[in-house]
């Protein structure tokens, strides 16, 4: 029987399948040769001889039996061995260069054995072109199989990753606290890709620096998460600062600002559970490193890729950028809260008008510091004034808004303006920014540069002053919530004064309201944070701080606690701030009042009336220094004031002398010269008084003068 092509090639085959371990072995040394990347990694060189030998015995068995090139059966695991390149990040390319390669090897070796099975040079001719059409056809058919294959592992990778890193920017950042936003890294990362992930921020980040001091690098743990569900690894507990070792992969990853993958050996050295595959990524945003993350496999039997760094690169960044955002909030939010409370009022002045109890909440971290703010302010004949107010917006600019129209509003009490003429002065305060913003030195409109233009700003204020002698309370708010009132009998009623335009819309009047409240009335004063949230309207809430304020309570500061236990969640939506007074009277044994005819004789019997009241009250020694005050006060009255003229004295904590009269005329300080007669009456008030000054009322004026309990003359007093 004449031997065919067929034949020839079959008998070849039988001969060198017989020596198949030397041909895998000799591709097997030409791919470490063309194509060392397949051989760098024990996983893919595993891979890629298990294909080799597969593929060989393949091909060899279908030339053997004369099979078609289409029926012959390509290795079982070959797709699934395609798809396993195409997670290792293996590239195409190189793949099918490897094909060709093993294609190469063994077209040669049959080509090279044909002539001594025949010396038939046609027969040897049609053998070879039987080989070459064959393997080319096989090579191809499984090429394409093994690239769709790979593609298609590909494309789901890709849409695997689009989809974790879009997963991570939606459960990355949700906050803007600084350790749930790296625990939050943490847990999407164990989910998806990781057994065991660590992260670490540099604590001077932490800080507000941008870049960390000299010497080793602080690191303190904020977040760790482990597939197990437990800490596996006994390393530094959350929250706890440590030290990174020099020329570790952390150290170098926060150094160089590049990630890195380790295999075989644990990164830490503390790891007992064989962890075989990290990766060490730096958390780096806006051009600062601020801290490192360690994601460790050990359950997971694959390596980390190339293409595994870059996802977790992706994520990191991130979340690098949600931490950088909560530290830079925290830290701003941090100056806020200082500068607040540093602005706010440190303790109650001493005062005996009325009893005072306060509260202060800054908002949760989501709102940002507010401008509320209370305050409590001695004035003359024993008054005081209430004041609370709130700045729109959150912030800095908020916070030191808030300490500027505080600063106003004491300045401008000092100088005893009724509530209502006190909020007008106010209003123009806050529209002066406006003005001084609206256009530069050139004339032409200003630039806001820190995002918050100052013609937008607004505040509401509530302004009150009582009189412990008249028991009468004169109030005016500007845009407030209302006050409430609590009586003695334990009723609580929200009152109603003018509303008034908030502060800012300027060209509006402001009136007050008077009423008389008997002693012991507890007057509180709050901001809208307290009656307004998000699950209710101001009118629930003002009812229910009117039952709040109901409930009998121990003390002012009991019912304080009350208030914010009904009205407020643990983390309020707004600031709030809250001023209760209870009210004391002075009573006829501590006040003294006496009408003086316009007459210069009337100066003697005042002296006789301040000295006969001073001994009944126990106050001799201060017998001859109130008289002399008293003695120039009326005499000033008397000369340049009008009728009527009244004094009044006002035993409190300091003896309080006030001359009244028709006048408007403000009297001032000058320095007489050495021959005038007059002009030294008032330079010794003011040497002898602790505190003296002037009020107007809506008719005329009152001079004051407080007199301590040690006030005795100068020994320059007539110098």
């Amino acid at each position: 029987m004449d031997l065919t092509a067929a034949g020839l090639v079959s008998r070849v085959v039988r001969e060198l399948g017989s020596r198949a371990d030397e041909l895998v072995a000799e591709v097997e040394r030409r791919l470490r040769q063309e194509l060392p990347e397949l051989w760098d990694d024990p996983d893919i060189a595993r891979i890629a001889a298990d294909n080799v030998a597969d593929h060989i015995a393949a091909g060899l068995f279908g030339l053997e039996h004369a099979i078609e090139p289409g029926l012959i059966e390509p290795p079982p695991a070959d797709v699934e061995r395609a798809r396993r390149l195409a997670r290792h990040g293996t590239p195409l390319g190189s793949m099918l260069r490897a094909f060709r390669v093993a294609q190469t090897i063994v077209l040669d070796r049959l080509l090279a054995e044909m002539p001594r099975f025949s010396d038939d040079a046609e027969l040897v001719s049609a053998a070879t072109r039987h080989v070459i059409a064959t393997s080319a056809a096989y090579i191809d058919r499984t090429s394409e199989q093994g690239v769709v294959a790979f593609q298609e592992e590909r494309d789901r990778r890709l849409q695997r990753r689009l989809s974790m890193v879009n997963e991570a920017g939606a459960r990355i950042g949700t906050t803007l606290d600084i350790v749930r936003t790296t625990q939050e890294l943490a847990d999407h990362a164990v989910e998806r890709f990781a057994d065991l992930v660590t992260v670490d921020l540099l604590d001077a980040a932490l800080h507000g620096h941008e870049s960390p001091s000299e010497g080793p690098l602080v690191l303190r743990r904020t977040a760790r998460a482990s597939a197990t569900g437990g800490d596996p690894v006994p390393g530094a507990a959350p929250q706890q600062v440590h030290i990174c070792p020099d020329g570790s992969p952390e150290a170098r990853a926060l150094v160089t600002g590049q990630p890195a993958k380790h295999h075989g050996d644990p990164v830490d050295s503390d790891d007992i559970l064989g962890v075989h595959s990290t990766l060490v990524v730096p958390l780096r945003a806006r051009g600062a490193t601020l801290g490192v993350a360690l994601l460790s496999r050990h359950r997971n039997p694959d390596r980390y890729d190339d293409e595994d760094l870059l996802l977790a690169q992706e994520i990191a960044a991130r979340a690098a950028v949600a931490v950088d955002n909560a530290r830079r909030y925290s830290y701003a939010r941090s100056t806020a809260l200082t500068l607040q409370r540093s602005l706010l009022p440190r303790g109650a002045p001493r005062q005996s008008a009325v009893e005072v109890a306060y509260r202060y909440l800054p908002a949760g971290d989501r709102v940002g510091v507010g401008g509320d703010w209370y305050d409590v302010i001695p004035l003359s004949g024993a008054r005081v004034a209430l004041v609370v107010g709130d700045v729109v917006g959150h912030g800095i600019h908020a916070a030191a808004t808030m300490g500027r129209l505080r600063t106003a509003v004491r300045t401008l009490a000092d100088i005893d303006l009724p509530p209502d003429e006190l909020l007008t002065h106010l209003d123009d305060i806050v529209l002066r920014p406006s003005g001084e913003a609206g256009d530069d030195e050139d004339g032409e409109p200003g630039d806001d540069t820190d995002g918050e233009a100052a013609g937008d700003m607004g505040a509401t204020c509530l302004y009150a002053v009582y009189d412990p002698v008249s028991r009468r309370c004169t109030l005016a708010r500007a845009g407030h919530v209302p006050p409430a009132l609590v009586t003695p009998d334990g009723r609580a009623e929200i009152l109603d004064p003018p509303p008034g335009p908030p502060l800012g819309l300027g060209g509006l009047p402001f009136e007050a309201t008077e009423l008389e409240l008997p002693e012991g009335s507890i007057l509180a004063l709050y901001t809208d944070g307290l009656v307004e949230s998000r699950d209710h309207d101001v009118d629930a809430g003002l009812t229910r701080l009117r039952h709040a304020l109901a409930e009998p309570a121990a003390s002012l500061e009991a019912i304080c606690d009350n208030v914010i236990d009904a009205l407020l969640p643990a983390r309020p939506d707004d600031d709030v701030a809250l001023l209760l007074a209870r009210t004391h009277a002075l009573g006829d044994s501590q006040v003294a009042t006496w009408d003086l005819a316009a007459d210069p004789s009337a100066v003697a019997q005042a002296r006789a009336d301040v000295a006969r009241q001073l001994s009944d009250w126990g106050l001799d020694e201060l017998g001859f220094t109130a008289e002399l005050v008293v003695s120039e006060l009326v005499t000033n009255a008397i000369r340049y004031g009008q009728p009527p003229i009244r004094l009044r004295l006002i035993h409190d904590r300091a003896l309080l002398c006030e001359v009244s009269d028709g006048s408007s005329t403000t009297p001032h300080l000058r320095r007489a010269r050495v021959f005038d007669e007059g002009g030294r009456g008032l330079l010794l008030v003011a040497r002898l008084a602790e505190h003296w000054g002037t009020r107007h009322a809506r008719r005329g004026k009152t001079v004051w003068a407080e007199l301590g309990d040690t006030a005795q003359l100068p020994p320059l007093a007539f110098a």
